[in-house]
């Protein structure tokens, strides 16, 4: 049994991620949406089931493949994935919060404690030189941003405080990655099939930072701008994956997933405050393309071979 890559994980944050975002999404299209329905709440579900085979799975990585654990936590080309544990856990609390509020708040206050010390660990390798310029990628988004995804969940939760720190630390971080993601894609070639994926992970600060920086903080003027530029991002990142399912199959291709829940997430927020036509016909549109390729990760994965599971050579470099 090959051991588990902690990409993917980023079925969880894809799956629960599409649940939250279509509840979102129901006020703005009303008969068409509904949540929690039958919708809404299966993918939900999914995410919570994706959780508690994956868990298991990875503490039986530690325990029989140790070395591989290390490497995760290690190699710069992986270390920015396992964000995606904390990250995963929290979409899955915001999910169950309305029928299980005490576990809801368990899981979350726990992504709390994994999101911190991975980012506390990620930055003192950055700070101790482990990390270069040519070794990040932006799975490194959901490590050092990951707390605009939690600051949603802890605030319905009640924790807005909490809320409001792990939001402003991610919200710093990812904006300072992104300049250096976006500098690296200028000098270094283009992505290979396996990683070409992640780069739609650039869509995620920018959709949260608006979305739940209005939430947090009852302002809107300068946080609408990231709105408009995650959509622009969303169409550039559109043309460049026109050849998607030629793709490499793995782990990575989740990272196609949750990016897309997010800019739908903050499509329904900027809707709900802009309730015209076009802006509930943008929220319906990104939902939409949010769902499909969910929904094709999720086919894919299941009739995917096990050589898949295994992570890409080119994490290895």
């Amino acid at each position: 049994m090959r051991p588990l890559p902690v990409a993917l994980f980023g079925a969880v944050m894809g799956l629960a991620g599409l649940g939250v975002a279509a509840r979102a999404t129901a006020p703005v299209l009303p008969g068409l949406v509904r949540a929690p329905a039958y919708f809404t709440e299966p993918w939900v579900l999914l995410g919570l089931l994706a959780l508690l085979v994956l868990l298991p799975l990875y503490l039986l990585k530690v325990v029989l493949h140790p070395q591989a654990v290390r490497e995760d936590f290690t190699n710069p080309a992986l270390l920015g994935f396992c964000g995606a544990l904390p990250v995963g856990i929290s979409l899955v609390a915001a999910g169950v919060a309305p029928y299980l509020p005490a576990p809801a708040e368990a899981l979350w206050w726990f992504s709390v404690g994994l999101m911190f010390s991975f980012q506390l660990w990620a930055v003192y390798r950055w700070l101790s030189g482990g990390v270069e310029l040519m070794q990040l990628n932006a799975g490194w988004l959901i490590l050092l941003g990951g707390g605009i995804v939690l600051a949603s969940p802890g605030l319905a939760l009640g924790h807005a405080e909490t809320a409001r720190v792990a939001f402003g630390v991610s919200a710093v971080a990812a904006s300072g990655l992104m300049v250096l993601l976006f500098l690296r894609a200028l000098i270094r070639p283009p992505l290979s099939a396996t990683l070409s994926p992640s780069w739609f992970i650039l869509l995620m600060p920018p959709s949260l930072i608006y979305a739940n920086g209005v939430a947090l903080y009852d302002s809107a003027v300068l946080l609408e701008s990231l709105f408009f530029f995650g959509l622009l991002l969303a169409v550039a990142l559109i043309m460049y994956a026109r050849r998607s399912m030629d793709w490499s199959l793995g782990a990575d291709w989740w990272a196609l997933t949750f990016p897309l829940d997010a800019l739908a997430y903050a499509a329904a927020r900027y809707a709900q405050d802009h309730p015209a036509l076009l802006w509930r016909s943008v929220a319906g549109l990104t939902l939409l393309l949010a769902t499909a390729i969910v929904a094709t990760a999720f086919l894919r994965m299941l009739f995917r071979s096990g050589r898949d599971l295994g992570p890409p050579e080119e994490h290895r470099s």
